[in-house]
């Protein structure tokens, strides 16, 4: 690569490095008399502003953390120059769907979703999250979101410094904080229920009359100190880790209804739901579909709900689309959520595996721990032990403790990830495929893939969105107009996804990577993260490059742009382990004028802050 330097100019005397980022990074200042005119300029990159229309050449100027000149060429001094050339200009990513509730009130990076060129993330969606709670129940709360998002409860616990317990004195605590990006939350229904009606909101009870007024309340009161929106789940595969399905699963509609009159009384906001049905049962998601668009039609709101594509029903998204298309035609609004590659969860030595109930390995991993257990793992005599061995039966009590079994059936459904990540695999990368192959058992063959690269490789069980082996039904979702890009679940399902990353993936993939399908232009990758999820949550100050806009600003070598493979890392509180995906190709992540990262790493920079309504 190139490495240019360019001049930054001062009339205090202090030297303002300015850099053209490369592999190697040379510096170079003057001092010059004159008036500094700009924090910070970008130029000549090529500007993806956000909007949707063709990119364009031009210099960005940024003053008290906003946008105040967009033009070909800005003849001005400044603090900082940065040379865009070459590479494309974005606005930051907006991520509407994360689980940030608890690693917020400790962590001020917030990885791994800040490697990925996101500039805001909202958290509390699903229906869960660590506000409202009454004095003595945070336990309680903790083992739900464990239990819903795998989040380690250990974690959890030594993380979070409780101090509050209502959702302002939440939000006034998150506002306390410095982040390397700016935050925002939902009220989640799961805490208002519980605090309302005690055991009886925990159990799913029906909601009374009185009930659903005092959690109306609380909604308005939680929107009117900042919250931009209400969640709710209704799946049935969100479960506490006691076993108890999510509060608010089996919600009437008039509690529902209630629920969203109280959001309206605080001023709006979106309505985010995680509909029953959504996995296999085509008619109860649909009706989902009909009660939501029902709400969206009658209060106004907008309202967001997750939408994948599964293998009983590979079709019933369609569906969905034409009762969206329907209330939007009309003058509601509905987006569904999509995740932009399959929706499932990696297996590896390092997260779950088909091997965790065998009691060889059981023993190995309560001895050893990282290289060491994957050397011992690597040993043949090991290998045909762990397999001549029957599981141990689950505990109960211990988190998704019996879903090796689970998975030994599903070898059919799994593909080798390759030597960098592969997450659009052919046929001939199913697991059974490479075995029959090879003239050896799958299980077997599984064993050694997952002891590739050191033992660190995984395999990947896509569960939606790869109906056929395919991602053609995510470029049609990702080309409809109400769809946004969400589902990553940044800060959840720590030991079995990677998902913060999809902001990364939507640029390399879909623009530029993919060989088995269409693919999108730069313009529409980027416009449906950003503009688009914006505008959902209601956010009108960022989301596009336009002057008065907020100076939230990625600038990225698309010839570099790439994703590294899923490691793990024992660096929660407690030492509970996550996986963390990295990318390298993003020169400079801005955000509030401020840079937070320069060829990925993390500058120290802290302007990020808590996003009010």
């Amino acid at each position: 690569m190139t490495v240019r330097a360019v001049i930054g100019v001062s009339t205090l005397g202090n030297i303002w490095p300015c850099i053209r980022f490369g592999m190697s990074v040379s510096f170079m200042s003057v001092v010059l008399k004159g008036k500094i005119m700009f924090d910070l300029i970008i130029r000549g990159g090529s500007v993806v502003d956000g909007t949707g229309a063709a990119k364009y050449v031009a210099d960005i100027a940024i003053q008290d953390g906003r946008i105040v000149k967009i033009a070909t060429t800005i003849v001005a001094e400044a603090k900082e120059v940065l040379d865009a050339s070459g590479f494309i200009v974005t606005p930051g990513f907006v991520d509407i769907h994360t689980h940030f509730d608890g690693q917020a009130t400790w962590d001020d990076l917030l990885e791994p979703t800040s490697g990925h060129g996101v500039t805001t993330v909202v958290m509390g969606n699903c229906g869960v999250g660590f506000a409202p709670v009454r004095p003595g129940k945070e336990a309680w709360l903790v083992q739900l979101m464990e239990g819903v998002e795998d989040i380690p409860g250990t974690a959890l616990h030594e993380g979070i410094t409780w101090g509050w317990e209502t959702f302002p004195e939440y939000l006034d605590i998150l506002e306390k904080r410095n982040y390397s990006m700016d935050i925002a939350a939902y009220v989640p229904h799961a805490p208002v229920r519980a605090y309302v009606m005690g055991d009886r909101g925990a159990l799913n009870e029906p909601a009374t009359a009185d009930d659903i007024e005092q959690m109306a309340k609380i909604i308005c009161e939680a929107r009117q100190a900042g919250a931009v929106g209400f969640s709710t789940s209704r799946t049935l595969n969100h479960k506490a880790r006691d076993g108890e399905p999510v509060p608010g699963t089996f919600a009437a509609l008039d509690e529902l209804n209630g629920l969203a009159d109280g959001l309206v009384a605080g001023g709006g906001g979106l309505f985010e739901v995680a509909p029953q049905g959504l996995e296999f049962d085509r008619p109860v998601f649909l009706s989902e579909v009909d009660w939501m668009a029902d709400l969206a039609e009658r209060t106004g709101l907008p309202v967001s709900f997750a939408m994948l594509q599964n293998e009983l029903n590979a079709d019933s998204w369609r569906e969905a689309l034409e009762v969206v298309d329907r209330v939007n035609a009309n003058g509601g609004r509905m987006h569904p959520q999509i995740a932009a590659r399959p929706f499932g969860m990696m297996i590896g030595w390092d997260g779950y595996h088909f091997f965790q109930k065998r009691p060889t390995f059981i023993a190995l991993s309560e001895q050893f721990s990282g290289d060491d257990l994957r050397r011992e793992l690597a040993q043949p005599e090991i290998k045909a032990r762990i397999l001549s061995e029957a599981d141990d039966a689950p505990d109960a009590s211990k988190q998704f403790d019996g879903i090796g079994t689970f998975m030994q059936n599903m070898l059919d459904k799994m593909y080798a990830m390759g030597d960098s990540p592969d997450y659009e695999p052919g046929p001939e990368k199913l697991v059974t495929n490479m075995a029959l192959a090879a003239g050896v058992d799958a299980l077997s063959f599984a064993y050694d893939l997952m002891n590739k690269d050191g033992g660190r490789s995984f395999l990947m069980l896509p569960f939606f969105n790869y109906v056929g082996g395919t991602q053609d039904a995510i470029y049609e979702m990702l080309k409809h107009p109400a769809t946004v890009s969400g589902l990553s679940d940044g800060g959840a399902h720590v030991r079995m996804i990677c998902d913060a990353s999809i902001p990364t993936y939507v640029l390399t993939h879909w623009t530029r990577d993919r060989n088995r399908g269409p693919k999108l232009t730069i313009e529409e990758a980027v416009k449906v993260q950003t503009h688009d999820t914006a505008a959902v949550v209601g956010f009108t100050d960022r989301g596009v490059l336009q002057e008065g806009k907020k100076a939230d600003i990625n600038i990225i070598d698309m010839e570099t742009l790439s994703l590294g493979f899923p490691h793990a890392k024992d660096d929660l509180p407690a030492g509970g382990r996550r996986l963390l995906q990295t990318a390298t190709g993003y020169v400079a992540t801005i955000v509030n004028g401020v840079v937070t990262r320069r060829m990925g790493a993390d500058t120290g920079q802290r302007p990020g802050r808590l996003v009010r309504s």
